[in-house]
């Protein structure tokens, strides 16, 4: 799959009938906001429908000139749309398993989380994304054994003697693929994260 930017993805998706920028879109934004809604306790149905109903809003705000870059990062902007649905669906399985308590059971197992955690929460499913998103891509643009030793001494915490060993390259090759594939990474995060 050819890598783009998330400009050339948000200014693809201005077209509605751009079937191709939409599955990139869902496919690059999808993965976290269907993590985040699980961590907040919903079940892989819900999740999955937080999911589409988010990439739904923010795609038609974002057609209707309402996002701005400047005003904030993509990801923050995701995160709230995300947030709000989450917490509409919860409140849907609140009432539902309202009905099944008896009325003496003031347990409620379904408190919403505070903010902080939940922008916590957002922000670890959004940096592993966008790490196995440049991952994912930079695997397509290396040699096997170029990634193997990356994930062997970043990954897997191997010392780079012992990677070399394992490999059968001299540890500069090591060393080398480490600095390489890390430049990569920045490289593609800023990539990802850049709307303009």
């Amino acid at each position: 799959m050819e890598w783009l930017t998330t400009t050339t993805i948000l200014e693809n998706l201005r077209d509605y009938e751009n079937r191709g920028a939409w599955d990139r879109f869902a496919a690059r934004f999808r993965r976290p906001i269907v993590r985040f809604a699980k961590g907040m306790g919903l079940s892989q149905f819900d999740a999955d429908d937080v999911a589409q109903e988010t990439l739904i809003a923010f795609a038609e705000a974002f057609r209707k000139g309402q996002y701005h870059p400047d005003k904030g990062r993509l990801s923050r902007w995701l995160f709230g749309i995300a947030y709000r649905q989450a917490l509409t669906a919860r409140r849907g399985d609140a009432r539902r398993a309202a009905r099944l308590v008896q009325p003496s059971d003031s347990t409620n197992f379904l408190d919403a989380l505070a903010d902080e955690t939940a922008t916590g929460m957002w922000d670890a499913e959004w940096e592993q994304a966008l790490l196995n998103e440049c991952l994912d891509q930079i695997r397509r643009e290396v040699d096997a054994i170029t990634f193997r030793a990356f994930e062997l001494t970043v990954q897997e915490d191997i010392p780079p003697g012992d990677a070399a060993e394992t490999l059968g390259v001299p540890i500069k090759t090591v060393y080398n693929a480490k600095h390489r594939i890390l430049k990569r990474i920045r490289e593609l995060r800023a990539e990802f994260e850049t709307v303009v």
